[in-house]
């Protein structure tokens, strides 16, 4: 079970040629991935064209959601503070968001964003680790 970081699902939608994006296209068939609202939000508020959104939308909304609960946010915001402690500064609140859905959740996490790496570190975030080309 997997949720896919927006960082990966807008270089899918950009045909992007990276591991994970070619990771996300099996995936995708294989009908294995999981979405939160959060990352829907990131990934339908910078479209302009109405068509591209709604075929975007019409593809996220196929998806298995994963809900997030009060403590969800209380998670995150602990994630974000345990890191300060160890000099970490995580720069967007949603990445920690993200984590503590995917930890809620038993979760891995397929993403392109540097963040990730050090809560994985730290707070114990399951991440799928790709080899490069």
């Amino acid at each position: 079970m997997i949720l896919v970081d927006t960082s990966v699902w807008i270089a899918y939608f950009s045909n992007t040629e990276l591991p994970q994006v070619d990771f996300l296209d099996q995936l995708i068939r294989q009908r294995e991935i999981y979405i939160c609202g959060i990352i829907i939000t990131e990934i339908l508020q910078g479209i302009k064209n109405e068509k591209t959104y709604h075929d975007i939308s019409s593809v996220l909304t196929s998806l298995k959601y994963l809900d997030a609960p009060y403590e969800t946010y209380i998670r995150a915001a602990n994630i974000y503070r345990k890191l300060r402690e160890k000099g970490i500064t995580i720069r967007k609140t949603i990445d920690c968001i993200i984590a503590a859905i995917a930890l809620k959740h038993n979760m891995e996490l397929l993403h392109l964003d540097r963040d990730f790496n050090e809560i994985e570190k730290y707070c114990n975030l399951k991440v799928v680790h790709l080899p490069l080309h």
